[in-house]
């Protein structure tokens, strides 16, 4: 009896563990290598650590106004050195990419600003760019969550940040916002 109740805790335990793991996150940086057949991307991020990510046929390229499913696509519009921010989750020590935003030049546009007002219900973020406007963008999952993260978790006033975004038909929708410090 004794060894079926040291089994259940172990076993617990070891559950209890791997998920503490299953961490969603985002990282920054330029790709370093591309294996299509593998489906494996690397990436240099932008702290100076590497990191290998997986990629499924559910996850999404962002690749400025030009989206498409990887799986039909196979990372259409990302090379190495393409800088891409990478949503990702990691369980058990492997990162798996669920969305790969390419940033910069020939990716998604940019703007820069101070969040002047955040609405979770309608994921909705406001951006005073500084320049007399201020650009009410629609958030992706992802980004309400770069959001949550960008603007310290409620303090949605005040914090200068970088949004990536795409526009289709007049409407932005935001993929991955940054903390700009």
């Amino acid at each position: 009896m004794y060894r079926k109740i040291a089994l259940c805790v172990l076993t617990f335990s070891a559950t209890s563990m791997f998920a503490a793991q299953d961490v969603a996150s985002a990282v920054v940086g330029s790709v370093k290598a591309i294996d299509r057949a593998g489906k494996v991307v690397v990436v240099d991020a932008k702290d100076g650590s590497e990191h290998t990510f997986h990629y499924t046929e559910k996850a999404a390229v962002h690749a400025g106004d030009d989206t498409r499913d990887v799986a039909k696509d196979t990372l259409h519009g990302l090379d190495k050195g393409s800088l891409v921010a990478v949503h990702y989750t990691a369980v058990g020590g492997r990162e798996t990419a669920h969305e790969i935003d390419r940033l910069g030049e020939g990716g998604l546009k940019v703007i820069k600003g101070t969040v002047k007002h955040v609405d979770h219900g309608a994921r909705t973020v406001s951006i005073d760019t500084g320049k007399g406007a201020v650009d009410t963008l629609h958030l992706t999952v992802d980004a309400t969550k770069d959001t949550a993260r960008a603007t310290a978790k409620g303090a949605d006033k005040a914090a200068k940040v970088t949004v990536y975004y795409s526009e289709v038909a007049g409407k932005k929708t935001a993929h991955f916002i940054e903390r700009t410090f």
